[in-house]
């Protein structure tokens, strides 16, 4: 009797049997793989920057054993500042209440050189116009935060980088700036 049990419970773990892997899935299933491996070396070599087409820059091509003739070095740059103050803008910005709120702002302009202060001067009643044009229909909300100070800086960069033209006015700096 006990061999009959022990002989029913060897069977009993015997449930159906597992099903092979089609030959079709075994092969699909390789595929995938062998494509991500494929795709993750390609992928990996770009980075690394072995698919280069172009050609190094003169300085990589001497170390690289080229016989370089020596390159000229490249003129100075010249990386002073030149400034333009702006007179102060006092403007009452665009508000739906009857409260008034102003800002007052000074701005300074960052030029390339100072012979265009010149021409900065000539046309210093149109880039205070556009200024203030501009700023007059701002909300007090178009001005929080850094998002707003950039979006403000940029927006007064290329007003007057049209106004001066053919003068290039590198950048626009807030030296002071109060909503009150």
């Amino acid at each position: 009797m006990a061999d009959e049990a022990l002989d029913d419970m060897d069977g009993a773990g015997d449930g159906p049997e597992k099903k092979r892997v089609s030959g079709k899935r075994l092969i699909i299933f390789a595929a995938i793989i062998v494509l991500f491996l494929v795709g993750g070396g390609v992928g990996a070599a770009f980075m690394l920057g072995l698919f280069g087409g172009s050609e190094p820059p003169p300085a990589e091509a001497a170390t690289e054993g080229e016989a370089a003739a020596p390159a000229a070095p490249p003129p100075p740059q010249d990386t002073r500042a030149f400034f333009f103050e702006v007179p102060d803008l006092i403007v009452n910005l665009n508000t739906n209440g009857r409260k008034s709120t102003f800002l007052k702002i000074k701005i300074a302009l960052e030029l390339e050189g100072p012979q265009d202060t010149d021409r900065i001067n000539e046309v210093l009643p149109r880039i205070v116009d556009n200024f203030q044009v501009y700023l007059r229909e701002l909300r007090v909300d178009d001005l929080n935060g850094s998002a707003g100070m950039y979006r403000l800086r940029e927006e007064l960069l290329r007003r007057v980088n049209l106004a001066a033209r053919p003068v290039r006015v590198r950048d626009v700096l807030f030296k002071e700036m109060l909503v009150q």
